[in-house]
């Protein structure tokens, strides 16, 4: 018996990285998956990858249209829609507060937390069909501390907690849980892709912690699984840390 047996799961993001973690331990646990993304080569290999138990679809979180047609399909080849991950997210490179571009504030702000908006808005007539269902949303430890130099990013992040609590007082009625997973220094595309200057800064934090290393996708995913699953039934309106700890206390040197 898997944790996610006869569970349907639409999960964002998920070509690559955290997401195609989650993914993979979904379809271990019994789940059938909806891998969705913007980079359609990689999201299509993984779900070729795992067989008759996902599907892929093209989802660009900020497209209302691309939701519907993702919900749509989710319940055509599966039947319904139990679990939402919504896992895609985006990053700048830090900058002072001043030096944010208008742009990149609005670009990070639609990807970050309407497009959580926008999935909620989505899935959640399809998991009252379905007679409810969990919704997982992906936020950070920046948004639960501020991070300088992340003001956008922090800000759509806080946003992402607060909207989660929300849902979660209005759809705890009909059986639909909603929390929110806040992951610190995670291994992942996106630290790969960070200029040396941020990596060097992130090193001084992860030296710092109390576990002091990156995290993994797989870990992230070990704490989104239980979130899905019927285990955590009494757990709703939430804030989660993987983190490693350095949430928990300013650490100074012995």
């Amino acid at each position: 018996m898997g944790w996610l047996d006869g569970k349907v799961a639409l999960i964002t993001g998920s070509a690559r990285g955290q997401g195609a973690a989650e993914a993979r331990r979904f379809v271990e646990e019994g789940a059938r998956v909806l891998v969705s993304d913007v980079l359609d080569a990689e999201g299509a290999a993984l779900a070729a990858e795992l067989g008759a138990a996902a599907r892929y679809q093209h989802l660009d979180v900020t497209q209302e249209r691309d939701w519907e047609a993702a919900v749509a399909v989710a319940e055509e080849a599966f039947g319904a829609l139990h679990v939402l991950v919504n896992n895609a997210g985006i990053g700048v490179p830090p900058h002072p507060f001043l030096d944010t571009t208008l742009e990149d504030h609005r670009r990070t702000l639609d990807v970050n937390l309407h497009g959580v908006w926008l999935g909620m808005r989505a899935a959640v007539p399809a998991m009252r069909r379905a007679g409810g269902g969990a919704i997982v949303n992906i936020s950070s430890i920046d948004g639960i501390v501020g991070a300088a130099g992340m003001a956008s990013y922090s800000a759509s992040k806080f946003a992402v907690t607060g909207l989660t609590k929300t849902a979660a007082l209005e759809w705890g009625g009909e059986n639909i849980r909603v929390n929110s997973v806040h992951p610190g220094i995670i291994a992942s595309p996106m630290v790969d892709a960070a200029p040396p200057e941020v990596r060097t800064r992130l090193q001084g934090y992860l030296d710092r912690q109390p576990i002091p290393r990156m995290g993994t996708p797989e870990e992230v995913a070990a704490l989104v699984l239980f979130l899905a699953s019927d285990e955590s039934s009494f757990i709703t309106a939430n804030s989660f840390l993987v983190d490693g700890g350095i949430s928990g206390a300013y650490v100074t040197p012995l």
